[in-house]
């Protein structure tokens, strides 16, 4: 692994190195000190993806982790069941890389949904190859998908991930309508190339029964080309989308949500827009993350990781892999910090950490 692919943050692999815990409440939650608790989990499961999307990977893609530090699936649904058991965990979303590109994946969903038969089990994905596994994902447990997709404009999309690979991804949207793992989700990262498709972005998923959130762009891609002045920020959006329709602001059902809602012209249908860097919801953030190679981070801008696969690995029960996790997330930071004058982009970009 090479520290402009993967990045080498600073982890905690010393079994005997637990992140300081002073002054935590004696709760089996996962509180940190700013009285957050986490309750959605992101459990990456490989840096491997059929993609190059600019603002993610570079255009060689991220080195390839070795299989033997990639997390097994006994090794994800058994971190997956003490989430969901002993942390207070209840949404647990897949993702990479693209989780389709391991073979195993439906076996992970399988032994997830064993461990953890109360929790909501999704992914994220590009729906590259989706129609030829949403049945059986489907059946393995699996209950609802986000799906990134940038543009419908298929020349756009070209260039914005490097492939000509629109078809497929329509073909796998389909298929998961079909397998019924709606209402599917639709992710797409505000870009200056792609703003003006924004509209017809929207009118398809309307269309098609999906729903849209747009995302504004961060500091992780792994080319470090990001720049504030150049990123577009949602209230530039609202105007876009503003000139075709009819757009009123209905806010976030639920506080820690990251998407504030629309409705477009009277509805039913709405429109998100996660505004991470201009609206941020830090405060109110209740995620926590488990890398592909077996590290808890508490924040995607964080570059602090604690080891749990060697843990895993060494034997740990898993009282002490809960205790270990409570730890690392008891030190998680306070937000992003995009704004601050001292910022440094994390050392790990999106494709490496995990969506």
């Amino acid at each position: 692994m090479t520290s402009l692919g993967l990045g080498m943050p600073a982890v905690r692999r010393d079994p005997s190195g637990a992140p300081a815990t002073d002054g935590r409440p004696q709760t089996d939650a996962l509180i940190d000190r700013f009285g957050r608790v986490a309750h959605d989990l992101r459990v990456s499961i490989t840096s491997a993806c059929s993609l190059r999307c600019t603002y993610c990977m570079p255009a060689e893609g991220l080195p390839v982790i070795p299989k033997d530090e990639l997390l097994s699936a006994p090794e994800i649904a058994r971190l997956v069941g003490i989430a969901a058991r002993d942390l207070g965990v209840r949404d647990v979303r897949f993702t990479g890389g693209e989780p389709l590109t391991r073979a195993d994946l439906v076996e992970i969903i399988a032994l997830s949904r064993e461990a953890a038969p109360e929790a909501s089990l999704a992914m994220t994905t590009n729906a590259i190859g989706l129609d030829k596994r949403a049945i059986a994902l489907r059946d393995a447990g699996l209950d609802r998908l986000n799906v990134s997709l940038d543009t419908i404009d298929r020349a756009h999309f070209e260039r914005l991930t490097r492939r000509d690979r629109l078809p497929a991804v329509l073909r796998g949207i389909a298929a998961a309508h079909e397998a019924g793992l709606g209402p599917i989700k639709v992710n797409a990262v505000l870009m200056r190339e792609t703003l003006g498709d924004a509209p017809e972005l929207l009118a398809w998923a309307i269309d098609h029964g999906a729903r849209l959130r747009f995302i504004e762009q961060m500091p992780l891609d792994a080319d470090e080309a990001w720049q504030r002045a150049n990123m577009v920020p949602a209230a530039e959006l609202l105007e876009v989308l503003g000139a075709r329709f009819r757009l009123t602001e209905i806010g976030r059902e639920d506080p820690s949500a990251p998407a504030e809602e629309w409705q477009v012209d009277d509805g039913p249908a709405t429109v998100g827009i996660i505004a991470s860097v201009t609206r941020p919801f830090c405060a109110a953030c209740d995620r926590t993350r488990l890398t592909a190679e077996g590290t808890v981070r508490s924040c995607l801008f964080g570059d602090d990781e604690t080891d749990l696969r060697g843990l895993l690995r060494g034997g740990a029960s898993d009282a002490e892999l809960a205790d270990r996790w409570r730890a690392a997330m008891w030190g998680k930071q306070a937000g992003h910090g995009i704004d601050a004058a001292d910022f440094a982009r994390p050392v790990r970009s999106m494709g490496a950490i995990g969506g």
